[in-house]
C-alpha cells in the first residue's frame, strides 16, 4: 500500500503549547509543519528558526494565504477561536482548533457548517482523547470491569500567578472551567454520554473570570459526575470511573505522560492495567491528517464539539444564575 503524502500544516501563532505539539510530530510520516504565522514578522522568523520550520509569516492573514499550507493548527486565546477558524476555513484550510472551541454552541455549529460547505475537516483539539489510555478506560467501563457505572469523578488544577496571562482575561474567554475544567467535562462525557442537567459553582477572580469552579452533571441511567478545577489549587489531575463493583482510577488522564489504569476492587485489592506510551499530540495531528487524506473520519468531529460546548455553556450559566440548567 502506498504511503499517503504527508499533510502540510501551518501553525497560526507562536503560543507556548506549540513547543509540545511540534516535538510530538517530529519525524512523523503523516505530518509536515511547513509554516508558522505570528503578528510579528521577527517573532515568526525566530520561532521558525528555532523549530526548523521552512517559512515564517508576519501575520495570520499571510499564513492563511500560503498556498503550500493545507491545514492549520490554531492555539490562539479562547475568545479568538471562532473568528480565526472561520477565516481559515474561508481560506480553504482544514482546521485543528485548540480546546476549548467555544462556550457558545451556535458558534460551533456555524463553524462546522462552514467546514461542511467547503468540504474541509474541522476538529477540536483534545489530545488526551487520542491516547490509547482513554480508549482502554472506555473499553473497561463498557466491558463491565466495574459493574454498572454510577459515578465519574474528575479534577484538574494548578497554581497560576495573577500576572498578565490570557487565562485571566474575561474578554478572551479565560477562566478555570474553560482552560482546565473542560478536560473534566470531556472525560465525564466520554464515559457517561451527554449530561441531562448540570449545576456549577464558581469563585470569581478580580479580572472577572472563574479562578475556581466545581460542577455536578447528571446523565442518563442515574450516572452522576462531579468535578473541580482551578488556578488557585495545588497541581492535580485525576479521572475515576466508579461502578457497582469497583472503580477505575487514572492518575494522569489529561497529559498521559505516565499512562496506566488502576482497577480497584471492593475487597481492597488493586490491579494495575498498563498502557503503552504514546505522544498524544502526534496521535492527534496524525488522526486529522488521515481524515484530510480521506482515510477515515476524524476521531473528534461536530457531535463531540457541540456536546462539549453545550455542557460548558450550561455550567457557566448555572454558576451565574445559581440554578440547575439543562444543556440546550
Amino acid at each position: 500500500m502506498t504511503q499517503a503524502e504527508p499533510v502540510r500544516w501551518g501553525v497560526l501563532s507562536t503560543a507556548n503549547i506549540n513547543t509540545k505539539v511540534l516535538a510530538g510530530v517530529s519525524g512523523s510520516e503523516a505530518v509536515d509543519v511547513v509554516a508558522v504565522g505570528s503578528r510579528s514578522a521577527q517573532r515568526a522568523q525566530e520561532f521558525a528558526a528555532e523549530h526548523e520550520i521552512p517559512r515564517a509569516h508576519g501575520s495570520y492573514e499571510e499564513l492563511l494565504a500560503d498556498d503550500e499550507v493545507e491545514a492549520v493548527y490554531i492555539p490562539l486565546p479562547n475568545g479568538m477561536h471562532v473568528e480565526w477558524t472561520l477565516a481559515a476555513l474561508a481560506a480553504g484550510k482544514h482546521v485543528l482548533i485548540e480546546k476549548p472551541f467555544s462556550p457558545h454552541p451556535e458558534e460551533v455549529e456555524r463553524c462546522f457548517d462552514a467546514a461542511d460547505d467547503a468540504g474541509l475537516v474541522l476538529s477540536e483539539a483534545f489530545m488526551w482523547r487520542h491516547h490509547p489510555q482513554a480508549d482502554r478506560l472506555l473499553e473497561l467501563v463498557r466491558g463491565g470491569a466495574i459493574g454498572e457505572l454510577r459515578l465519574v469523578r474528575a479534577c484538574f488544577s494548578f497554581l497560576l500567578a495573577e500576572q498578565p496571562n490570557v487565562r485571566w482575561d474575561a474578554e478572551l474567554e479565560g477562566g478555570a472551567l474553560m482552560d482546565v475544567g473542560c478536560y473534566c467535562v470531556s472525560g465525564s462525557r466520554l464515559l457517561a454520554g451527554e449530561p441531562e442537567i448540570v449545576q456549577g459553582e464558581s469563585v470569581t477572580a478580580p479580572s472577572g473570570v472563574d479562578s475556581r469552579f466545581a460542577g455536578v452533571m447528571r446523565f442518563a441511567g442515574d450516572v452522576v459526575a462531579t468535578f473541580d478545577c482551578g488556578f488557585d489549587l495545588p497541581p492535580r489531575d485525576e479521572l475515576e470511573a466508579i461502578g457497582s463493583e469497583g472503580s477505575l482510577f487514572v492518575d494522569d488522564p489529561w497529559h498521559s505522560v505516565e499512562p496506566g489504569i488502576d482497577l480497584r476492587r471492593p475487597d481492597g485489592t488493586t490491579e494495575r492495567i498498563e498502557v503503552e506510551r504514546h505522544n498524544p499530540y502526534r496521535l492527534e495531528l496524525e488522526d486529522l491528517s488521515a481524515a484530510i487524506r480521506g482515510e477515515r473520519e476524524p476521531r473528534l468531529g461536530r457531535a463531540d464539539a457541540l456536546g462539549q460546548a453545550r455542557a460548558i455553556e450550561a455550567l457557566l450559566r448555572s454558576a451565574s444564575e445559581a440554578a440547575p440548567i439543562q444543556p440546550a
